[in-house]
């Protein structure tokens, strides 16, 4: 099945780059593309894509009001956001994450790696480099200073809130199923029934919210190696 692209930066040459990458697939197609934020919303909407490729800063409304208008109207077809940014440290990365994007890439990515994210994301899935988010995350809980909403995890029990730290630090299922002593499968049960409670949509939110509430905080233990 073909996935249906659209490619939102203001650079000319970046999104000659990435329409250039994805001609060579056989399942990945531009079917459009914008160089600023209201041109991305408007172009979303017409052809509306599986996926948009969304650089955050662009003229007019940035690429982050941009997702959030796209997210807020999914119409018959929902269409997901991946991130686009050239440094791992944005904040704005973490406010589009925050808006319900599926994920973020950095613009020097592998077109291996590129191919996989947008499919992953196409198919439903979010994209997470724990590496790259743990940063972005880390420096802003650091730059915002104190935390709030943490009674929001009173609803989680005290195994789904260790599992939920897990996720945090980039843990898989099968990862977290070997520190806790369970299967991976158990783990994953865990980790959906965390996000229902919660009211989310994916392990991307599931990150966001853990930093926020100080579940994981800047300075804890990095994940263990594979």
């Amino acid at each position: 099945m073909t996935i249906r692209l659209v490619l939102a930066d203001d650079q000319t040459i970046v999104r000659a780059g990435f329409r250039a990458l994805f001609d060579l697939t056989d399942d990945l197609q531009v079917v459009g593309e914008a160089a600023d934020g209201p041109s991305a919303v408007t172009v979303t909407r017409r052809t509306r894509p599986d996926v948009v490729l969304m650089d955050i800063r662009m003229p007019g409304h940035d690429g982050l009001e941009a997702a959030r208008r796209i997210l807020a109207d999914p119409g018959p077809h929902p269409t997901r956001v991946l991130v686009l940014t050239t440094f791992g440290l944005d904040e704005y990365v973490f406010d589009a994450l925050s808006a319900g994007a599926s994920g973020f890439l950095l613009k020097d990515v592998d077109p291996d790696d590129l191919y996989a994210a947008v499919r992953a994301v196409a198919a439903g899935g979010s994209l997470l480099d724990p590496a790259v988010t743990r940063a972005v995350v880390d420096e802003l809980t650091r730059l915002r200073g104190a935390l709030t909403g943490v009674e929001r995890l009173d609803v989680l029990t005290d195994r789904e809130r260790d599992v939920v730290a897990l996720v945090a630090r980039g843990l898989t299922n099968e990862q977290i199923g070997a520190r806790l002593a369970i299967s991976p499968l158990t783990a994953k049960t865990h980790v959906s029934r965390a996000l229902i409670k919660l009211g989310l949509r994916d392990r991307v939110q599931l990150v966001v919210l853990a930093y926020e509430t100080g579940l994981v905080r800047a300075g804890d233990p990095p994940r263990p190696p594979r």
